[in-house]
């Protein structure tokens, strides 16, 4: 578990971050970069959450995407876990590592809220509710973090499974911004060229 006394330790004065092997490595480093990404995407997911929290008019499905959510939140920390953590020729047994387990829960929802949706015969532009963009904010950044880990890989091993729950977790986003636009009803059709 961990233990939090001291809010500022000063290690990182010089540019420097701990990762959780006990390494340090530029705060600009793809790693930090990658998890960075990762704890901004929670944030976001936090406000969303805060957003259902408070909602006048509950509607059914929400007490379902809240449970997600805040489930969600908590892989998230383990994937900065993971991340944060490099491969090494030590024992890793007991490292906390993402899972396929992980991976399967999140394509068990896209399936679930997929299924009634009708397909989409143009791209979506973010919109149609303030959570549904919530819900595209978080899933832009998702990407991000996936283009992060994707970087890492190129020069790291990492765990195939973080990329793996990034690359879901987008989609799952994508899905439920168009389940909570009336199932797709108010979702915004991007028209190619209507402006020009």
């Amino acid at each position: 578990m961990v233990k939090l006394n001291k809010i500022y330790t000063k290690t990182g004065d010089d540019g420097t971050t701990g990762l959780t092997d006990g390494s340090r490595v530029k705060k600009h480093d793809l790693r930090p970069e990658a998890y960075g990404t990762v704890d901004e995407l929670n944030s976001i997911l936090g406000i969303i959450v805060s957003l259902y929290e408070n909602k006048p008019l509950k509607e059914e499905s929400d007490d379902e995407i809240l449970y997600l959510l805040k489930r969600i939140q908590n892989d998230l920390f383990d994937l900065g876990a993971d991340l944060s953590k490099p491969f090494s020729t030590k024992n890793e047994v007991n490292d906390l590592r993402i899972i396929k387990l992980q991976v399967k829960f999140l394509e068990s929802f896209i399936d679930k809220f997929n299924k009634d949706l009708e397909p989409l015969n143009s791209f979506i532009l973010p919109g149609g509710s303030v959570i549904s963009s919530w819900f595209h904010l978080a899933r832009t950044v998702t990407r991000r973090a996936e283009r992060n880990v994707c970087s890492l890989l190129d020069k790291e091993k990492i765990n195939k499974y973080s990329l793996m729950y990034l690359n879901r977790l987008s989609d799952l986003l994508f899905v439920i911004s168009r389940l909570i636009n009336d199932n797709g009803q108010k979702d915004v059709l991007w028209k190619p060229g209507q402006y020009q």
